[in-house]
Parts: C-alpha cells; structure tokens; sequence
C-alpha cells in the first residue's frame, strides 16, 4: 500500500499573485490527467478531521443537511477522482488517508462515525463514489479486517437497504453501494439493485435521454448525462456487463444515442453550455466523456477517440484558465468562474464541488485505450449543422456567432429551487455569457433578468419571469427549427413566445418574439445577454463606447428607473449595446417600436460567468387589457482568439430579417384587430 502523507501537512496558501498548481500542468496526455487529478487531491490533506473519517472543507457554510454529512462529502466526492487514477494502476501517496477515514467512519464505536443515514439522507449520495471506490480500488477492501469489513457492509449496504429515497437519480447511489459490497464479495441486496433499476428505467425517454424524475417532471439538464444518470449507467455496464450483459448492452446503447445530442453543449474552446442546477460542479460536465471510454462503449459514426479526447482536455484546460475557482488553500469553492453563493443550492456545501472529480474516471481507461492513443483532433464543427433541434429537452443549439448558444422551452425543476426561472426558464443560454441569478428580490439590479423577459405590476419593484411553461414544443417553419412556449407570469397576463435561432446571413443575432395579453397594467424588461462591466484598463466600470479602445456602452450607465436622463437611454429601434469581453446588445424591431432601450447595471456576483455584468435591456409597460407583440433581436458576439476587438460590432448594424412565418402572422394579427 503507498504510504501515507506526513501528520503535519502543511496547506497550500494562494497569495497575491500565486497560480494554483491546477493551471500549471501541461494537458496532452494520461500522465498529465494524473497530475492534474492530484492537484485537487493535495490541498484536502491539512483539512482531514484527526482519525481521517472527515474532511472540513474551508468556507463552512449551511446546507439543508446537517454538518456532519458535509464532511463526509468531503472525503467520499475526491474518491471519484482517487477510484479512476487507482482503478487505472496509478498511485497517490494520501491513499492509507482515505483508507483509514473508511474504517473510523463506517465504525459505530469510533468518535467520529459518519452516522446511520435516515430516510433521504444525503449520506445516501455520497455512498455512490464510495461504492465505486469499493469496486474498482481493491486497496480499501483488502485493507479491512473482518470486522471492518462488517461495519462498511452494515453502513453501506443494510442502511440504505432499509430507508426511502428521492425518486430521482438517487436511486443509482444505491445501486452502487450494493455493487461495491457484491464486486467484493460482501453482503448486498440484489433485489434492490434490479428494483431501483427497474424503476430508473422508467425514467427514460428514448434516444438515449432521461429525465431526473417521473412522468409530470421535465428536467433533462447535466444529471440526465455527465452527473448521474448516463454516467452511472455506463460505470453499471463496465462493472457489471460480466453476468448482466442485457441491461449492460441497453445502457451502451443509450450512450451511443445520447453522445450525438450531448455533444452539441460543448463549445470549439472547451467550454460546457451552463444550464440547469448543479453547474458548480464545474469540469464534471464534461464527465460523460469519460465513462464513455470507461465502459468501452463503440462511438457512433462520426465521433472518433480524437474528438472525445479533445473535448474533455479541452474542457479541462479551459477550467485551468478560471483562477478564481480556488479557496485560500487550493480548494474549490462554491461557485462557477469565481466563489459565488447566489447560483448556489441549498445542498452545496464547501465540500460538494468536488463532485467535479467524477471526471478522473478517464484515469481507469488503460494507456492502450484509444482515448489515449489517438491524436487528440478539434470540436469537428464541419459535421454537425449549424442549428441543430433536440426533441427531448426541448433545446434548439446553435453554432453561429462565435459560442455555443442554447434556445430553451419547457423545462423545469421539480421543486422550488433558489433561481429556478434562471436556471431552467431562461429563453437563451451561452457557453461564452452563462446565465445570471437574481442576488434579492427589489428591482431590476437584484433580478438580473439576462435572458428573460420580465413582469411587475408594482412599477418595477418585484419581477416575474417565466418558470413554467403551460405549452412547449419544437416546431418547423419554412425549414427552421423555432421553439414555441406559452406561459403565464401572473394568471391574467397571457404571453405566447416564440425563440428563433440565428442564420448564416445574420451570425451574432437570435430572435425573441412574445406575443401578450394583459389583464392588468404590467411593466415589461425584455433582456440580452450579461456582459462583464469592467475596463481593461483598470477594472472600473464601462464609459460611453470608445471605438478607439473598442469597449463601452451604448447609451451610458445611469440608473435603472431613470429614462427621463436623455443620456441613459435610447429610442427602442435604435437599442442599446455593450462592449468588454465581446459584445452584446437589444434592439426592438417592431415598427415604431414603444420601448425604450436601457442598460441594467446588475448586482455584483448574479452572473456565473463574470462578477460584475450589466444587461442591454428593453423597457415598456403595457396597459390593461392591451395585446402587444414584442420583436426583439438579441445580439452576441463572444471575444475569442481569433477575433479581433475592433470586429466585435461588426454585425450589429446589420439587424436580422423577420422570417416570412412570422410576418404573415403578424399581418394576420393586425388585420383581425383593425377597426
């Protein structure tokens, strides 16, 4: 067994100017996916508890769980990364810790015992990569004497056995704390592992997707893939194919499906789309990737080894260039590109992004894996079309304009969660811009309505965006995939809305047209993209746009109620943009468009991707009983390495044609409504 670290680990301590070790490794190969793994690994070491059965991670913080359970988040989430670099015969000197944290916390006589979990415990979670570590680690299980070895049985296996759990993909963590116990000859339940499969299956939608949940539940997000269910379902085929070949082949198969539409959320630099819950847990999106090459699934034409490959180190070298992700000592915080508790859940404790080490499974694929052996070759762009619809989640993706941008319609969380509307309602989603948050609930700062179209019949005080929809689908209109949704924000305010993705003559632009009907006086904001609110010069807040530095705002940041300032605000038609990191901006193209084009200085840390963001947006209010249709075009054009600042509004004075569709029925509107 490799030794284990000295007693007096010292922590790693970020000053001023330091890069964490993560940015400083060379990504080309398995080697260096090792060393990279152990970058994460490393600075857990002066936060173990004494006997090793915790780990403390700096930032304490309260989940809907208690203490406890978020410490042993602390020790299992690494076992992701530590299981695949083991299971792939690599070492790390830190393994006797794991080790012997196993042995204090699964015994009830220990001063730290984890604790028997209760019924929806979250020590049920975390079972999950200690079952895989279990399974694929031999040095854990061959290490336990026998009564040891009856203590992780008892906690492992007969606790969860006998306790209710979310009817969600929960139920894979069962699953595999049974298989861990059985890939070792302990005591487990097969009826319960065929049962939650069973009842998983019931989950499945066709062409390789899931929901996160039952019938009435829509919710197809990053748990549908690289966090639990593809990802579960694939280590299920490699662990047990041996004597359940059927459902094994059936899980591969899905896989080979799913990987033709996943591949779509990911970006030419690396980046995964944002969207939906959970997306804290950073580089584990890109996780399915792994499990793909883990279970030695064959590629469906025309992925190859190279492509996957290059999207998974790509993935992870662009996570490399986010050097606000660390803590004081070297670990990940709750956040996506910075510390950020605003996108957070109410179970990310400090501990929990280290789920993200699920990832790490690449390092249990043999060197000989062609993952390994073929040339890594970029995101193949030229195979796929340039907007490409997906049924089951009710995404339209687009390749145009400089980032990955995802139309959105339909979906939703099964429960309240914090930012639901943001997080799932939102019309648009970008590789390059993310999504933004509302930090509080008064006024439009604190809303931060990037991507959504808001509501107040208050004068402007509370929001309501769109969180359920009551009709949702993917329709086809003169050959373009156009998403179509109609919902509700307030039940006398009726709002039709149509999202229509870029073309090819018109790149950097995509279309929102909402058709309302109001029963009561309401205040609309129709929102672009958030864009980063910082000069490079120094960091300060943008200034009227300079096209000799190629940044600012059109008009001027004044406030977000103030349209009576002539200097803050400009004429619907004429729209309002912003240049920093890229460039984005809003403009009506109804005739004789009543808004009034503004820009939305949002609160600090509502955008995941950037900490300080201001949002071009469209202001009106609509009377009662008045029917209006707004015509917004919303434009996007990232910074990259080969664009050039002075190229960032290139397009924006080309405004895009409305479809042919579209003008029919709105000539059609116009005609019924003429006196």
């Amino acid at each position: 067994m490799a030794t284990s670290p000295p007693e007096n680990a010292k922590a790693l301590v970020l000053g001023y100017s330091d890069v964490h070790p993560f940015s400083k490794v060379n990504i080309t190969d398995r080697a260096s996916v090792q060393e990279l793994l152990k970058t994460l690994l490393d600075p857990l070491k002066p936060h173990f508890s004494p006997l090793k059965a915790t780990i403390r991670v700096p930032g304490y913080t309260a989940v809907r769980f208690d203490c406890k359970a978020a410490e042993i988040e602390g020790i299992c989430r690494p076992m992701w990364g530590l299981a695949g670099l083991l299971g792939g015969g690599g070492e790390y000197e830190g393994t006797d810790w794991f080790v012997e944290g196993l042995k204090a916390g699964t015994d009830p006589e220990s001063p730290e015992f984890w604790g028997w979990p209760r019924d929806n415990d979250q020590r049920m979670v975390e079972m999950c990569p200690l079952g895989f570590t279990l399974a694929v680690a031999p040095v854990f299980w061959n290490s336990l004497n026998e009564k040891e070895r009856t203590n992780v049985e008892n906690w492992l296996g007969n606790s969860i056995n006998q306790k209710n759990m979310p009817n969600t993909n929960w139920l894979w963590f069962r699953v595999f704390a049974n298989l861990g116990l059985k890939k070792n000859g302990g005591k487990y339940s097969q009826e319960k592992i065929e049962q939650d499969i069973i009842h998983l299956n019931s989950f499945f939608r066709g062409d390789g997707w899931s929901n996160d949940g039952p019938e009435g539940i829509w919710q197809q997000d990053y748990y549908s893939g690289s966090f639990a269910i593809q990802f579960l379902q694939l280590l299920y085929a490699k662990l047990a194919g041996d004597y359940d070949p059927e459902k094994a082949a059936e899980f591969k198969k899905r896989a080979q499906d799913y990987a033709l539409d996943f591949i779509h959320y990911f970006d030419e630099e690396g980046r995964a789309t944002p969207f939906g819950r959970s997306v804290g847990y950073r580089f584990a999106m890109a996780g399915f990737w792994s499990a793909l090459a883990y279970a030695d699934v064959e590629l469906p034409a025309p992925l190859t080894w190279g492509m996957v490959k290059g999207i998974l180190l790509r993935n992870l070298r662009w996570w490399q260039t986010q050097n606000q992700i660390w803590g004081p000592t070297g670990t990940l915080t709750i956040g996506y590109c910075y510390p950020n508790m605003y996108m957070s859940e109410n179970y990310n404790s400090p501990g929990s992004p280290m789920w993200a080490c699920l990832t790490f499974i690449c390092l249990a694929v043999p060197q000989d894996h062609p993952l390994w052996t073929s040339e890594e070759e970029p995101y193949p762009t030229h195979l796929f079309s340039k907007v490409k619809p997906l049924k089951h989640p009710g995404h339209i993706l687009s390749y145009l304009g400089g980032h990955r941008l995802l139309l959105s319609s339909g979906q939703a969380c099964s429960y309240p969660m914090r930012a639901t509307h943001a997080k799932y309602g939102s019309f648009a989603y970008s590789s390059a811009y993310g999504y933004s948050v509302p930090t509080g609930c008064f006024t439009l700062e604190q809303y931060s309505l990037a991507s959504q179209l808001g509501f107040s019949d208050d004068r402007g005080e509370f929001w309501k965006a769109r969180r359920l929809c009551e009709e949702a689908s993917i329709e086809t209109y003169d050959g373009q995939p156009v998403l179509r949704s109609i919902w509700k924000p307030f039940p006398d305010v009726k709002v039709k809305t149509y999202l229509i993705p870029p073309v090819e003559e018109t790149p950097n632009w995509h279309l929102r047209v909402h058709k309302i009907q109001a029963g009561r006086e309401v205040m609309t904001a129709d929102g672009s993209f958030a864009i980063c609110n910082e000069r490079k010069l120094d960091e300060r807040y943008l200034d009227l746009y300079d096209s000799k530095t190629c940044e600012g705002t059109m008009p001027k940041i004044i406030g977000n109620y103030d349209l009576n300032t002539p200097e803050g605000s400009s004429p619907g038609a004429v729209g309002s943009f912003v240049v920093s990191k890229g460039a984005v901006g809003i403009v009506g193209l109804e005739k004789n468009s009543p808004r009034t084009a503004m820009l939305v200085n949002a609160d600090p840390n509502s955008n995941l991707v950037e900490s300080r963001t201001v949002i071009p947006t469209l202001q009106h209010t609509i009377k009662k009983g008045e029917t209006v249709w707004y015509l917004t075009a919303i434009y996007a054009k990232p910074s990259g390495k080969n664009v050039l600042p002075e190229s960032y509004l290139d397009g924006w004075e080309k405004k895009p044609d409305l479809p042919h569709w579209l003008r029919v029925e709105l000539a059609a509107f116009v005609a019924a409504n003429a006196f």
